[in-house]
């Protein structure tokens, strides 16, 4: 017999309905609570052939203090949530290897084309960009390095899209210790900072590239 009682539909209907944003944060936040220990390796799971090197477990960004240039805290979370490419830089300069990763994470920013917008990059550094030299002659791109203004010129001029944030150097520590090994390494961070994949110099563009669709695209943020 056909249920003659629409109300009830209709309230079921908006029952389901109201349920699967809840059960999509509970799925979340039960999987990233897991890939957090280290007792799930996300990527993986899905069957992806990862061109970064995995960070395991993730390191929480949010679990260290991040301060912006004027030296307000920032906190990941607070920001729009999107992914983002970590350029993390120690030693009081800007050398080689950090002109470099600024260089390669610039292109492969604009390389994503429209998914542009779902992308932010970040410099990390425990010193202020203000105080920090670059120590290149040449730019990446063949061009000569800007003499005047310093580092902090350099960014204004050649990626007007890069947050800068400081932080302490035990959390720098913490937070990037392949960088001692290399410091060409730059990391990937989720929509919820986690920091959970690693690149260098050796891995081409057009790797990191087929990493980003295929999380943008599976994952979202």
């Amino acid at each position: 017999m056909a249920d003659t009682n629409p109300s009830a539909n209709n309230r079921m209907v908006l029952l389901l309905i109201g349920g699967i944003p809840l059960t999509m944060i509970l799925a979340a936040t039960w999987l990233w609570y897991f890939v957090a220990r280290g007792d799930l390796d996300l990527v993986s799971m899905v069957g992806t052939a990862n061109r970064g090197t995995l960070v395991q477990p993730p390191r929480q960004l949010d679990d260290q203090t991040l301060r912006d240039e004027s030296g307000l805290v920032t906190k990941f979370a607070d920001l729009e949530p999107r992914w983002a490419m970590v350029i993390p830089a120690a030693g009081g300069r800007c050398d080689a290897a950090c002109e470099l990763s600024l260089y390669m994470t610039r292109q492969i920013h604009v390389a994503m084309g429209k998914e542009f917008n779902r992308l932010r990059r970040l410099y990390v550094s425990p010193d202020s960009v203000k105080s920090t030299p670059l120590t290149v002659l040449q730019l990446s791109d063949g061009r000569p390095a800007p003499a005047a203004d310093g580092f902090a010129g350099y960014l204004a001029t050649e990626h007007t899209d890069l947050q800068a944030l400081t932080l302490s150097a035990a959390s720098y520590s913490a937070l990037f210790p392949e960088q001692a090994a290399d410091a060409s390494t730059w990391y990937l961070v989720d929509p919820a900072g986690w920091v959970m994949m690693s690149y260098t110099k050796e891995t081409s563009y057009k790797d990191v590239i087929a990493d980003l669709k295929f999380l943008l695209k599976n994952y979202g943020g």
